[in-house]
Order: structure tokens, then sequence, then C-alpha cells
């Protein structure tokens, strides 16, 4: 399992955008923990495990995928959040 980086700048508060990413991965029967500034998720995709962390800088959310399936590329994570998020 591989790591990955990746920002997903955004506009309004960043409350707003952490409500949304809370939705997003408990949609999903995932696990999100966050305060103003950061937190983390673990969200389980076809029986594999998604786990990260992210903070909040200005307008920037930082996303680091700490656990990933083999097959499942960064790109199609930060895409898959991008599209649920911004």
């Amino acid at each position: 399992m591989s790591s990955c980086n990746f920002s997903i700048p955004f506009t309004g508060q960043a409350e707003d955008i952490l409500r949304k990413a809370d939705s997003a991965i408990k949609a999903q029967g995932g696990s999100f923990a966050a305060n103003s500034s950061g937190g983390n998720f673990n969200v389980s995709v076809l029986g594999n495990s998604i786990r990260g962390s992210f903070t909040v800088t200005g307008n920037l959310l930082n996303v680091v995928i700490d656990a990933k399936p083999f097959l499942v590329p960064c790109s199609t994570i930060e895409s898959f959040l991008k599209s649920r998020l911004v």
C-alpha cells in the first residue's frame, strides 16, 4: 500500500467543505473525525481500506492517503474527492 499527497482548493468556509467530506465518507460507510484545522478518515472500497488524514490551510484541503488498495491510483481518489467536495 502506497501513499498519496494532494491538495484540493475550495471557496467558502472550511466548515462547509469538512461537512461535505463528512457526508461523502459516511455515505460510503466510513468514519470521519475532524476539527477546523484537520482530521482523519477511513473508508472501505470493494473490501479494501482507504485511510488518510488532512489539514486545512487557508482555502486548501491538504490530503494524505496513508493506505489504499494497490490497484486504485492516487489520481482516482483525488478525482473522486474533488467531484464530491468542490
